[in-house]
């Protein structure tokens, strides 16, 4: 009996120690942050010493991209590893099925305790608890960036302060409350910053007020800008998401609003920017950094003047495009840059590579844990974009596009407009549509062919893009390409 007892708690003790080499693993999401707005990407005026110290600390992806530029969808296929045609949350308003495999599930059961702070947003009527977490802390819908209200593990209550601040603080007590115990510990820190209605903290206010704001080439409202562009992009200039409305949120002061705007948006940031230095300081002082494996990424870019517009949503660049870094220690070699494409499906199958979970088969994405230590791989070429109309934002019509290492080549569904073909190596600002201004009737099928005949030395490229599309949609289930965009 008492060798079965040694053997026993032998075994126990063994099955500890393992749980307690086990990374623990942070996700620091951040909200609406374009791929440049951090000192790190050489940014004019904006000053992030954390996130930059943390980067040159870890592999960089220098081409992180999002497969749908829209916060839900994104959060979706973050947490689900799928393209948005497949988990169905493809606006601002819809719910993800409780029955979907995510990962966090996938940590629970393999013992991880698992928590969530911050913003959720898919099902933004609700901020209950959500499968697959053992803490949770969240608000309803895109929350208040002062005093906001929030569920922590069900119990609602206003609490005082800046939102970044405040989820910073529940992200810092939650890490100290899992540094004795025996089980390694999962947190997404889901901040609120830096979307609309752009409000940073009290200490970083005016930071950036005396400023300038350069704006991009294509922001301009001209003829060479807007040439070969679709016509409802040039219409929605002064609509809604358009640059020339008033936007700049609760600070509307003198001036030029999209010039404040942007300085509002940089001076959000800063906040985010604390943030992350207070969690990777609290690890220092426990003792656990090293041991965290921590993931830095944004839901989607944004557009301030591209193109005449703001917000995300489009296929351009600044609007699909993210930061993006992975640090674990000594186990990822430090200053690495990846310029492979890593994608916001490639979250939840890396997050269950590291904790050594297996990865459903149901999910799109591939870990990037592979590129990080450096491993050579045969990795994707290409990726599928997709944006499904909002109705509460009408005015950008559904995408279906392709973005390879050369091309970006974007298709508009319901509103019967000029397709967009760029070649990034050698346009990176996307204002050369090699399918000019195609003559064409109604219907998709009749703008491939009349493209193909006036642009017949870019006829095999174009096809191949488009068929590409197709390719990718029927290897993962896809099902919400319209019947009549078939060749």
């Amino acid at each position: 009996m008492n060798k079965i007892l040694f053997i026993s708690l032998f075994v126990i003790s063994k099955s500890i120690v393992a749980q307690d080499k086990r990374p623990n693993i942070i996700f620091f999401l951040v909200d609406d942050q374009r791929y440049d707005m951090m000192s790190i990407m050489e940014h004019p005026f904006i000053e992030t010493p954390n996130i930059d110290k943390l980067a040159k600390r870890s592999v960089y992806f220098k081409k992180a991209f999002v497969t749908t530029s829209l916060c839900s969808p994104s959060r979706a296929s973050m947490i689900t590893g799928q393209y948005a045609h497949k988990h169905n949350v493809i606006d601002n308003n819809s719910d993800l099925d409780p029955k979907t495999p995510t990962y966090p599930k996938e940590l629970q059961k393999a013992g991880y305790n698992t928590g969530f702070i911050g913003k959720w947003h898919m099902g933004e009527a609700s901020d209950k608890r959500r499968p697959g977490f053992d803490y949770w802390v969240s608000f309803e819908g895109q929350g208040k960036y002062i005093n906001p209200e929030l569920n922590i593990d069900g119990d609602r209550k206003e609490v005082k302060g800046h939102i970044s601040d405040v989820l910073t603080d529940l992200a810092v007590g939650y890490i100290k409350s899992q540094t004795d115990k025996d089980e390694a510990y999962f947190l997404c820190i889901s901040h609120k910053a830096v979307h609309e209605n752009f409000t940073p903290t009290l200490r970083h206010h005016r930071k950036y007020i005396n400023k300038q704001i350069t704006y991009p080439d294509s922001y301009a409202n001209t003829e060479e800008n807007y040439k070969g562009k679709p016509d409802w992009l040039k219409q929605q200039r002064k609509s809604w998401h358009g640059a020339e409305r008033n936007y700049a949120g609760g600070d509307k002061i003198e001036g030029d609003d999209l010039a404040r705007m942007t300085q509002l948006y940089a001076e959000c940031m800063l906040g985010v920017d604390e943030s992350l230095g207070r969690l990777v300081n609290t690890l220092e002082d426990l003792g656990k950094l090293e041991n965290t494996a921590i993931i830095y990424m944004s839901d989607n870019g944004y557009l301030l003047g591209e193109h005449g517009l703001i917000d995300k949503r489009v296929m351009y660049e600044e609007s699909i495009r993210v930061p993006a870094f992975l640090y674990w220690g000594e186990k990822i070699k430090e200053g690495t840059i990846n310029d492979e494409f890593v994608l916001n499906i490639d979250i939840a199958p890396t997050i269950l590579d590291i904790a050594g979970v297996e990865i459903p088969d149901t999910m799109h994405g591939e870990s990037f844990l592979p590129l990080a230590l450096g491993e050579a791989l045969d990795w994707r070429q290409d990726f599928l974009y997709e944006y499904f109309i909002d109705p509460m934002a009408v005015q950008t019509p559904t995408i279906f596009g392709l973005r390879t290492k050369q091309y970006s080549y974007i298709t508009y569904h319901g509103v019967w407009d000029n397709f967009e073909l760029y070649d990034i190596k050698k346009d990176p600002n996307q204002k050369d549509n090699l399918l000019g201004e195609v003559v064409y009737g109604l219907g998709y099928g009749n703008f491939i062919r009349h493209a193909v005949k006036q642009f017949p030395k870019m006829a095999p490229t174009l096809k191949k893009l488009d068929n590409r599309i197709d390719e990718i949609l029927n290897e993962t289930e896809g099902k919400r390409r319209p019947i009549w965009c078939q060749n």
